[in-house]
């Protein structure tokens, strides 16, 4: 009965987890789930069966996916070439979310090397090259610390300081 209650609690949890994932997507990330033809139809404001610039631009970082897809460079996208889009932009996106994980590692082994540093109360977070450091550090030198050896990564582009001191 024991098992039964505790994995109900873990299915909950991983439920609760899933639903603040999606409600914490970027605009137009929720989009990432659709189906390609539901994609381009809601892209496809003007319904004239292809996806322009203008009807594209709110998704951040299409700009590259939308020009290498433009096979015969009209400035729009038809089903064919949206497909293709989506398919560039979908690895943009990955590659930036690997990017990101990198530089992650990198400041983690960074920060792990410093000795009068306990880094292991210090979270690191990344994305697009931004690292937030949270957690708890024992006074405002270590805090000073924590983000000059951020800051010192290759690939990070700027540090947000979330720090606490105990």
């Amino acid at each position: 009965m024991k098992l039964r209650r505790t994995s109900a609690r873990v299915a909950g949890i991983a439920l609760a987890i899933s639903g603040a994932m999606l409600a914490a997507m970027p605009a137009g990330a929720a989009n990432a789930l659709m189906p390609v033809q539901e994609k381009f139809r809601s892209y496809d404001t003007d319904g004239d069966g292809f996806v322009s610039r203008t009807e594209i631009q709110k998704l951040r970082g299409y700009a590259k996916a939308f020009e290498e897809a433009d096979d015969n460079h009209d400035g729009r996208l038809d089903p064919g070439e949206f497909v293709k889009a989506e398919s560039i932009y979908d690895r943009i996106q990955a590659a930036a979310y690997v990017e990101d994980s990198v530089i992650t590692a990198k400041v983690r082994a960074a920060l792990l090397k410093q000795s009068k540093l306990n880094s292991l109360d210090v979270n690191v977070e990344t994305y697009r090259g931004q690292v937030l450091l949270s957690g708890f550090v024992a006074d405002a030198e270590q805090r000073a610390r924590a983000i000059q050896v951020a800051s010192s990564v290759k690939g990070v582009v700027g540090v947000k300081d979330g720090l606490v001191l105990k």
